[in-house]
């Protein structure tokens, strides 16, 4: 099995999904007393997926991907309307294997590959089944 596992966790969403949101940055250190805190509403269903009929949750599994800020348990929002290129991180089916990985392709060969330096690359041979679900646009990562 390939190193980093995804399994759908929904599909199709179209409900919408709104909060209010500071226009402002947030400072990780000493806070500006001074700065105006307005707020406006932000539709996040629309913000993480702009092409929802197109788009579809997974959670990863494993740790192949980290350095691409993707961790165990994360939850990816996979765009199958974006046509995948070469830097993009994919989800991808290889000769019956789901994983997640940066797609890289040169003249000659295609490579999937890990973000992490303990998982070597998976070059693919010519002749076998790849397929792309979709492309990673956002990466869900839960804050302890």
């Amino acid at each position: 099995m390939l190193a980093t596992e995804v399994r759908a966790l929904a599909e199709g969403v179209g409900d919408q999904l709104r909060t209010r949101v500071d226009d402002g940055v947030v400072m990780a250190g000493f806070p500006s007393p001074s700065q105006d805190y307005t707020t406006a509403e932000i539709d996040l269903t629309e913000h993480l997926m702009p092409n929802r009929a197109s788009t579809y949750l997974v959670r990863a599994r494993g740790n192949s991907m980290t350095g691409a800020g993707i961790w165990d348990g994360d939850e990816l929002v996979v765009d199958r309307s974006i046509r995948p290129q070469d830097g993009h991180v994919v989800i991808a089916v290889l000769d019956g294997e789901l994983t997640v990985k940066r797609l890289r392709i040169d003249a000659d060969r295609v490579v999937l590959s890990p973000e992490n330096p303990g998982f070597p690359d998976i070059m693919v041979p010519s002749l076998s089944d790849l397929r792309i679900w979709g492309v990673v646009t956002v990466s869900l990562h839960h804050v302890k």
